[in-house]
């Protein structure tokens, strides 16, 4: 049997990455949630990094653009906009493409604040961006250990693995 004849099933994953330099006031909005911290991300629009590496690992798992690309950040039509824009953009696609959600991974890289306390109602609030159920949602926090950028309070990164299969 030939890999043309092979019946593979119609799922698919993606993976997503942003970081963003981390200044002095805060709030830090993450996954779509305000923080209360002393710090928040600099970026083009309102900088939530795991809403963008969301938006990338649901466009890379159906061979799409991605988020730099469907958003530069040399238009003033995306200075400060609400990341969730970009979100329900590249769910949008998926959706388009006859794909649902079946569940997606993250890691936020902050030395502080620390994310526990808020990981629940990150998981709601994407939970309920992307119309699933919050038990597909999983979200997790590292610290960089005192090491580099991250570990030093100089930057923010997330990371996100989501796998999407074809609506039946």
């Amino acid at each position: 049997m030939s890999s043309q004849e092979v019946s593979l099933p119609n799922i698919r994953i993606g993976l997503g990455y942003d970081s963003h330099r981390l200044e002095q006031g805060g709030p830090l909005r993450i996954g779509g949630v305000d923080i209360p911290a002393k710090v928040h991300a600099v970026g083009h629009s309102d900088a939530d990094v795991l809403l963008h590496s969301i938006t990338d690992a649901l466009l890379g798992a159906i061979c799409d653009s991605d988020i730099g690309r469907l958003f530069p950040d040399d238009q003033d039509v995306n200075k400060d906009r609400d990341s969730r824009d970009f979100l329900l953009e590249a769910f949008s696609r998926v959706r388009k493409r006859g794909y649902s959600v079946v569940n997606l991974d993250g890691v936020i890289l902050a030395e502080r604040p620390k994310m526990a306390p808020h990981i629940d109602t990150m998981r709601q609030t994407v939970a309920e961006l992307l119309e699933m159920a919050p038990d597909r949602v999983s979200f997790k926090a590292k610290t960089g250990e005192g090491v580099g950028e991250i570990g030093t309070g100089q930057s923010i990164a997330t990371r996100v693995v989501v796998l999407i299969a074809a609506l039946p």
